[in-house]
């Protein structure tokens, strides 16, 4: 598969990496984590004003319409920079918003304040006890009148603290539906906690919340699904920005660390596995490139076949290469002053987002015909 960024693709991957190198580094990063926010404001208007909050957004709603491939282009790159801000997030929400939604009234109206950064999304996947599985809801649906009111818990929320508008899967009449929940809506607990990354994320509890039913013609479990499917594409895409930048990393302090008065970076055997980490990005690289293009597949079966496969093949790479990395670095690789020890931590929690590795090999493993292919 001969796969080549268009121009305008470089480009605005270029640009973005010019700023971030300049406006996002490793310190800069570090002051927002341990801020009580966990996130800057300024950093994100000035990401919304390089337009990338607009590129998953339809045209109508003043967006770009970008693809999966085009969204390759950021996550890469806020892969690479170890970007906090709750992006990954309101991107998957506004895919959310564009398969379950109708396009139009309030659904529009959410795009197009998205797509100038005027707010930030979130979805709630997952519950507590329910692992892996998308489809293990509680959440319950109820109908009061002319209003829709939720009750039930929403686990490890990734920046749900931080979003004005959550998309919340729940049952409705025993069948899975996505709703809406406004931040401000009544009856909604928020615990927020940083996780080991240094990204934010939250509990939710509802309790006869009001919520707004997403009523588009592909709304339910199989746009959840889907929604997560995008999701992953997009995880998978950080992380092979995070793989390139841990091993340029790594060569890096191999080349200032001293042993025998020698650089490390001179020993055989470290080259051979500073070769092996390579290789294993680069594999990683390949099959989310795959994962994208196969994402807009009619064939849903096509569609979750590359996008696990992808996820298996990252959370592989992310786990040989972070702890590759480590060993070169020696005790300085577990130190939260180097950014190699971020980045680690960041691949691990990527790995076991919306599904770690054993899981996406067993959803592979159950697709049709998989007995008939491996033949």
């Amino acid at each position: 598969m001969n796969f080549t960024f268009t121009d305008e693709q470089q480009q605005f991957a270029d640009a973005l990496r010019r700023y971030l190198d300049k406006s996002y580094g490793f310190e800069a990063r570090q002051t927002i984590v341990r801020s009580e926010a966990g996130v800057s404001a300024p950093q994100w208007q000035a990401l919304a004003e390089l337009g990338i909050t607009a590129l998953p957004v339809p045209e109508a709603q003043g967006g770009f319409n970008g693809s999966a491939i085009d969204m390759l282009v950021v996550m890469q790159e806020l892969g690479r920079a170890l970007v906090i801000e709750p992006y990954w997030a309101t991107a998957v929400g506004i895919e959310a918003l564009r398969l379950a939604g109708t396009a139009q009234g309030e659904d529009a109206a959410l795009l197009e304040r998205a797509a100038q950064g005027e707010i930030k999304l979130a979805t709630a996947f997952h519950e507590p006890r329910a692992r892996y599985d998308l489809f293990a809801v509680g959440t319950v649906a109820t109908r009061e009148g002319d209003r829709t009111l939720l009750s039930g818990t929403k686990s490890v929320v990734q920046h749900g603290a931080q979003a004005d508008y959550w998309i919340v899967p729940a049952r409705l009449d025993g069948e899975i539906a996505l709703f809406v929940v406004a931040r401000d809506a009544t009856g909604v607990q928020i615990a927020d906690y940083r996780t080991i990354d240094g990204q934010r994320a939250a509990t939710l509890t509802f309790s006869n919340t009001p919520a707004r039913p997403l009523t588009g013609a592909h709304a339910g479990a199989a746009a959840l699904e889907h929604i997560a499917d995008y999701g992953t594409v997009l995880l998978c895409a950080e992380a092979v920005g995070a793989l390139d930048a841990l091993n340029h990393a790594t060569v890096d302090y191999t080349k200032t660390r001293q042993q025998f008065g020698t650089p490390i970076a001179r020993f055989q055997a470290l080259q051979h596995r500073m070769v092996e980490m390579l290789i294993h990005a680069e594999q990683a690289r390949s099959i989310t490139y795959l994962a994208a293009v196969r994402y807009a597949s009619q064939n849903a079966d096509e569609r979750r076949r590359a996008v696990s496969a992808a996820k298996v093949r990252v959370g592989q790479a992310a786990r040989f290469v972070g702890q590759q990395a480590v060993q070169l670095h020696g005790g300085m690789g577990v130190t939260n002053e180097v950014a190699a020890a971020h980045l680690f931590k960041r691949l691990a929690i990527i790995e076991t987002t919306l599904g770690d590795v054993d899981h996406h090999l067993a959803r592979f493993a159950a697709l049709p015909d998989f007995a008939v292919a491996t033949v």
